[in-house]
């Protein structure tokens, strides 16, 4: 059970549901070698699925997850560096329009898909593979301000966070860019990323530095959410090992892909110490109610949970009771 929350607003107190999760997950989606990497809900429910061994991305329709669509690379699942193809896609984002940016790691590119479109174009990384201000190495994971249209990279491999403004050809260094390292103006590795617009900040995985920060932007430094300071990894609740993707709700709970620990979670917001509410720490299995390297977790609007549990090439869904 994750405990309520107590909030206090205009004066009045409001304590807001305690949330609980059933602990046997459903495979919603399951398709061999896929290893899917990443997974957006649209405001239909409709899921993308970034799958990084098929170099496509993939619009399921829930109930009914053999009706599909190819919304992004090639269905057949063929790479390529050329504007209709992708290279091992790790992240995605879906705007309101239903067109879609694809975080195409192995050719160190985000391409803009619009919906219907049968090539993308390319929206950041225009230098290919390296370290200046138009270049990535292996970036993992992106964020979009949907009120901006902005990107935000995490450029992995150089240990920085990027910045595209909409239109842009060049990026703009935000966080990191101190080499690898556990100081607080270093970044470890970053993974996951998520950006709080209602505070101008960054969540952010660190993946070596197993723990989660936060970044405010214009900031020349972190401050630690949860897990370790010096890079030693655990799995206890206020620890983890090499977390990946996450997100965050409408409240600031932080949901975590705990990936190392084979688990998922959650972080009240302000708290430390964290629930888990999908997965059973430490153990890889393809049993309902286990996970095996999860990436990324997302929520529906009914707080639903679905994960892309990668090493089990499946999205489980774990419902709200």
């Amino acid at each position: 059970m994750v405990p309520s929350k107590t909030t206090t607003t205009t004066g009045e107190t409001t304590t807001l549901p305690s949330y609980v999760w059933n602990a046997t997950g459903t495979t919603v989606i399951a398709v061999a070698a896929s290893s899917p990497n990443a997974l957006v809900l649209d405001s239909s429910n409709a899921l993308y699925v970034a799958e990084g061994l098929k170099n496509r991305v993939q619009k399921y329709y829930i109930g009914s997850p053999s009706n599909s669509t190819t919304v992004a690379g090639q269905a057949n699942g063929v790479s390529g560096s050329n504007s209709s193809f992708l290279n091992g896609p790790a992240d995605l984002a879906v705007d309101s329009s239903n067109n879609v940016y694809v975080l195409d790691q192995l050719n160190d590119r985000v391409q803009l898909w619009t919906s219907g479109a049968s090539s993308g174009i390319t929206v950041a990384g225009f230098g290919g593979h390296g370290t200046n201000s138009s270049q990535f190495e292996y970036p993992y994971f992106m964020t979009r301000d949907s009120n901006t249209g902005t990107l935000y990279i995490s450029d992995t491999n150089n240990w920085r966070i990027m910045q595209y403004a909409s239109g842009a050809s060049t990026g703009i260094l935000v966080a990191g860019g101190n080499g690898l390292g556990t100081s607080t103006n270093q970044l470890a590795t970053p993974t996951g990323i998520y950006f709080d617009s209602s505070s101008s900040s960054f969540v952010i995985a660190n993946y070596f530095g197993h723990n989660i920060v936060r970044w405010v932007l214009g900031a020349s430094n972190w401050t630690l959410i949860t897990g370790s300071t010096n890079g030693i990894s655990g799995n206890s609740s206020t620890m983890l090992y090499k977390p990946m993707g996450l997100t965050v709700d409408y409240i600031g709970n932080i949901y975590v892909a705990d990936t190392f620990n084979h688990r998922i979670q959650l972080f009240l917001a302000g708290q430390s110490n964290g629930t888990t509410i999908a997965g059973v720490t430490g153990v890889c299995s393809t049993d309902a109610d286990k996970l095996c390297l999860p990436r990324a977790v997302a929520l529906d609007s009914q707080f639903n949970i679905y994960v892309a549990d990668t090493g089990n090439n499946r999205i489980q869904k774990f419902s709200l009771n």
